[in-house]
């Protein structure tokens, strides 16, 4: 599967999924009712929709994802500052940054991910 984005209500529907795995497909429909307000079909549409696109299957009534969440936040964090900030890192964290500050935990976990993450 090469197209890993979720729309929101897919994207809410799998948290729930992420959250409860493995989860049996009858509390999934009463979470879904509790947290989404979805009734029985539309949960069963939704986990039917999930399964054909590759992100969950249903074996015998246990429901488990296929897909991580950091695979899915991966994907879409890519696509955001692709198309929103002409693909530069830089500018979107100036961006999201604005005018907050950084705890010095929050920085030194930056620090290290870039330099993890650094071309040599």
């Amino acid at each position: 599967m090469d197209d890993k984005r979720l729309f929101e209500s897919e994207f809410r529907f799998m948290t729930l999924v992420w959250d409860n795995e493995p989860v049996a497909s009858m509390k999934l429909v009463a979470l879904c009712a509790a947290e989404l307000k979805w009734k029985k079909s539309t949960t069963f549409s939704m986990l039917k929709t999930m399964c054909n696109k590759g992100f969950a299957q249903n074996d015998h009534a246990v429901v488990t994802s296929l897909v991580s969440r950091e695979e899915v936040w991966k994907v879409e964090s890519e696509r955001v500052v692709e198309n929103t900030f002409a693909g530069s890192l830089p500018n979107f964290l100036v961006s999201f940054l604005g005018s907050k500050k950084l705890s010095r935990e929050e920085t030194e976990r930056l620090i290290n991910l870039i330099a993890e993450h650094r071309e040599e």
